[in-house]
């Protein structure tokens, strides 16, 4: 009933006045679009690439290596590329202990301790950023389940009860690596990494690809499946070196936190972020 000595048209004219008023906890947030051109995924995807290229560089380098000493020294000698070390983390690890307790650096795959602290460092300051823009085989990784994407045109989730689980077992690989590590003395890593196995290390890695068993090749062709279809397979539940940096990232002053007021909810951060 309208207010007497009031019209009913200004009465309800005043009613939508004051419902304007009152914030809506429904209404739409104000669309905020960006004025510059967003190039971080172009950017990611060049470092990415570069890396990429650049670990095959050494690979390549290293194979002409080991064919010049297999050959008696018939094919052309080059030099040991020292980042073929990043390939062995586990060497990193015992050469890192072995430093600690030494106080000297180890002579045998020394560049491995060196890589595994500078991405440890990485991790510190930027939280995630190895296994995202330099990690070789998380940009294999990726672009693995973008292609299943591509083609079956979706990837699929594991449900909740799994998927946190199996998120677990790669901490449980990086907990038995260090445990067996940090029971051995500083004559027992000495011993090991000077002996015949540790010194060619590097070697014993390259022909496992090389001469490459069924088992292994069973392995590696399941591995490639599961990335095809579940986004992010390996490293999301078997990598141990990214359960370390991810370890270290947790001390990380930086990290990426959503401001609540601008945003839409539209969801594209968590699309385009890969970890």
């Amino acid at each position: 009933m309208a207010t007497p000595g009031v019209s009913t048209r200004d009465f309800v004219q005043s009613i939508h006045t004051v419902l304007r008023q009152v914030p809506s906890s429904t209404a739409k947030k104000k669309l905020v679009r960006r004025v510059e051109a967003d190039r971080s995924q172009l950017v990611r995807r060049i470092v990415q690439f570069a890396f990429l290229a650049l670990n095959l560089w050494v690979g390549f380098e290293f194979y002409a290596w080991v064919r010049f000493f297999e050959s008696g020294g018939v094919t052309k000698y080059v030099e040991r590329p020292a980042g073929v070390d990043g390939w062995l983390p586990i060497d990193a690890l015992m050469n890192l202990k072995l430093a600690l307790l030494t106080g000297s650096v180890p002579r045998v795959h020394p560049a491995g301790m060196f890589l595994l602290l500078a991405f440890l460092g990485v991790s510190l300051l930027f939280h995630k950023a190895f296994c995202s823009w330099l990690c070789p085989v998380g940009t294999l990784s990726e672009y693995l389940w973008k292609l299943g994407r591509k083609f079956l045109r979706r990837n699929f989730q594991l449900s909740r009860w799994l998927d946190i689980p199996l998120r677990g077992l790669k901490y449980l690989l990086l907990a038995f690596f260090v445990w067996v590590i940090g029971r051995m003395s500083v004559e027992a890593l000495a011993g090991f990494l000077s002996g015949p196995y540790g010194i060619i290390a590097d070697v014993k890695m390259l022909n496992f690809f090389r001469h490459i068993g069924q088992t292994g090749a069973i392995v590696l062709a399941v591995l490639t499946l599961f990335s095809l279809l579940v986004q992010n397979f390996w490293c999301r539940y078997l990598c141990p070196y990214g359960a370390l940096v991810g370890l270290a990232a947790l001390f990380s002053p930086t990290r990426i936190r959503r401001e609540p007021e601008p945003c839409i909810d539209c969801g594209k951060c968590a699309k385009a972020c890969p970890a």
